[in-house]
């Protein structure tokens, strides 16, 4: 089946990190045809190094990609059309839709949450008010109700066995530019938008007991205070170590995931391959006006964090999302830092890939739902 994917980049990354992942999973695991339409390269060209930002039509691998433009050129619309995160179809593409004499499968690909509504709203179809179509919304999730969420076939299986060879683990680590943990050494991945208090953050590594060494991104809020703590060349403040890389491929910043003892990640992208990583994750959601975003931030909470650690892990959460005093940092950090709560983080974070494993993969669940519909 020919399926035409769409995607409007934000800077954040989050809406093209899905939609490539989920490109790649069809392409390479159910022999789709896939078109990606994206409206900026030059952000796409983060996750994907070889690609032309001056191209209008290439191909990567087994993906199509195509640049988003307006006016839209008239196409013949794929038999399966998906579009993601609230971008809008081309109003020509759509009148074209509508005039094949077998409609396309439309799919509204919504943001993952782990509210109760979704449940309820995953699959239900919304007819077009002025041409035969209909929309159906798709929910990624954290239920058997829901799409959940984008694992490659086999990707536990590499996880497993990277995390088990400690040599390779290293090897990798050194191939990106990142100096060997010490003894003891905590490895702390760090992905978040600039709302965080990182200051607090990074004052309370330093000023701890045990030795900590910070990986971020370059380009980002982290490496940016990285760099405002004169950390940068591996230097140290207090217990504190900081590791400056350059944007890495998908597969590499797994990898990063895979290699860190704790992960700070932001949004949707980073956050799902956090969970996957089976390693301890401090999530940062997107900032919303009316702090809004603290209701999905505790819809999470609520399916994640075992009782047992929830009062750790909630204040340090709360106080990265801006909803606790920033302070709380220190204090909660410290909190899970402590021998047997960090034991018990870590224990329900290595089971948690297996609860999102028994829902099906997103990519999978979506193809059986739009074949069922073709």
């Amino acid at each position: 089946m020919r399926w035409d994917l769409f995607c409007s980049v934000v800077d954040n990354l989050g809406d093209i990190g899905v939609c490539w992942r989920m490109a790649r999973q069809l392409a390479a695991e159910h022999a789709a045809d896939v078109r990606l339409w994206v409206d900026d390269l030059v952000t796409f060209r983060q996750l994907a190094p070889p690609l032309d930002v001056n191209a209008m039509v290439q191909r990567l691998g087994d993906i199509e990609i195509r640049l988003w433009k307006t006016p839209f050129a008239p196409v013949e619309p794929a038999d399966i059309v998906v579009e993601t995160f609230g971008c809008e179809l081309p109003v020509d593409y759509v009148d074209v839709m509508a005039k094949r004499a077998r409609a396309p499968v439309w799919i509204n690909l919504e943001y993952l949450s782990a509210e109760t509504w979704v449940d309820g709203c995953h699959g239900l179809p919304s007819p077009h008010p002025r041409w035969p179509l209909v929309k159906y919304f798709f929910f990624p999730g954290f239920t058997a109700k829901t799409g959940g969420v984008v694992i490659e076939r086999g990707l536990t299986r590499r996880r497993q066995t990277f995390q088990r060879d400690v040599a390779a683990s290293r090897e990798f680590l050194g191939g990106v530019g990142v100096a060997a943990p010490t003894r003891g050494e905590v490895l702390v991945s760090l992905f978040c938008y600039p709302q965080a208090p990182l200051n607090t953050l990074l004052d309370t590594f330093a000023a701890g007991s045990r030795p900590i060494r910070v990986i971020s991104f370059d380009g980002t809020p982290g490496a940016q205070a990285l760099r405002a703590f004169g950390l940068v060349g591996r230097r140290r403040k207090g217990a504190l170590v900081g590791e400056i890389l350059p944007f890495l491929s998908q597969d590499d910043y797994d990898r990063v995931l895979w290699a860190c003892d704790w992960n700070f990640v932001r949004g949707e992208d980073s956050m799902v391959r956090a969970q996957l990583a089976a390693r301890p994750l401090v999530w940062q959601a997107y900032p919303q006006a009316g702090n809004a975003h603290a209701i999905k931030l505790q819809a999470f909470l609520d399916r994640y964090s075992a009782a047992e650690v929830r009062p750790g892990i909630e204040t340090l959460w709360l106080s990265w999302n801006g909803l606790m005093p920033a302070p709380g940092v220190a204090g909660a950090w410290a909190q899970c830092m402590e021998e047997q709560t960090q034991l018990a983080i870590a224990t329900a974070a290595g089971q948690w890939p297996a609860h999102l494993e028994a829902l099906g993969d997103m990519a999978g669940n979506l193809h059986k739902f739009c074949a069922e519909r073709v």
